[in-house]
């Protein structure tokens, strides 16, 4: 196994290269610190934008969902290897549309197991809420941004109200946070019921179901229905393109 940056090795991880992973890994937020943005499943494929200086870590661009992020160096040598990029198809909406029923089953099944809040979580069993929707979709093939509210900015926009939900459709997105940004997302499964992963602050921690109606007087539904934006319908597959600020 090669060692980064040991004298005499040659350092076979160049900016620009394109690896694919073998293992399971932790991404970062900043070169140093704790700080999980997000978890990579083994079989996804980055490319290596920069090395982070005197950091151990490698910023990278996730390639299916134009996500950039921290790696450990070591981890990618260990468990990555040198790849060609995959092409990804751009699905339409009739495609993404007969994948929903999977979508649901995956995030469905994903409550049957023990599980927290955790921010950055996207491998399972515990998630953060955005991305339980990304691994929710990406189990049918369905790539969309990583956080909540790049998800927000992806979805073609659908009218809804606390009480007034006969717009939406199951498998449609539920945005939430403040008049200038969204800050959480649920997955709608039918007549305001949705399912998110949210905090122990907020009443629960964890994967949990509740719904849009104001007849629903649980602490959880009631904070997040004071915080309702808007909701929205998946059109595309994200065709892994960096994404914006």
């Amino acid at each position: 196994m090669a060692r980064l940056g040991s004298d005499g090795d040659a350092d076979p991880i160049a900016p620009g290269s394109v690896w694919e992973l073998g293992h399971d890994l932790d991404a970062h937020s900043r070169p140093r610190g704790p700080g999980l943005a997000t978890q990579v499943a083994a079989g996804r494929q980055l490319r290596v934008l920069e090395k982070g200086g005197d950091s151990a870590r490698l910023r990278v661009r996730l390639l299916e969902d134009g996500y950039p992020c921290w790696l450990e160096a070591q981890a990618l040598l260990s468990h990555g290897q040198p790849a060609i990029p995959a092409p990804l198809p751009r699905l339409d909406r009739a495609t993404i549309a007969r994948r929903l029923a999977q979508v649901l089953s995956v995030a469905e099944a994903a409550m049957q197991r023990p599980n927290v809040y955790l921010w950055g979580g996207s491998l399972g069993p515990d998630y953060d809420c955005s991305g339980l929707i990304q691994t929710s979709f990406a189990a049918a093939g369905i790539w969309l941004p990583r956080d909540a509210y790049l998800q927000e900015r992806f979805c073609r926009p659908v009218a809804v109200q606390p009480g007034v939900t006969s717009l939406l459709e199951p498998g449609d997105l539920i945005f939430f946070g403040s008049p200038r940004r969204c800050t959480h997302v649920g997955l709608h499964l039918g007549g305001g019921r949705y399912l998110h992963s949210s905090g122990r602050e907020h009443g629960r921690n964890g994967l949990g179901i509740d719904d849009l109606h104001p007849r629903n007087r649980d602490p959880v539904a009631s904070h997040y229905r004071n915080e309702l934006r808007g909701a929205g319908r998946v059109m595309h597959s994200h065709d892994g393109s960096p994404l914006p600020p």
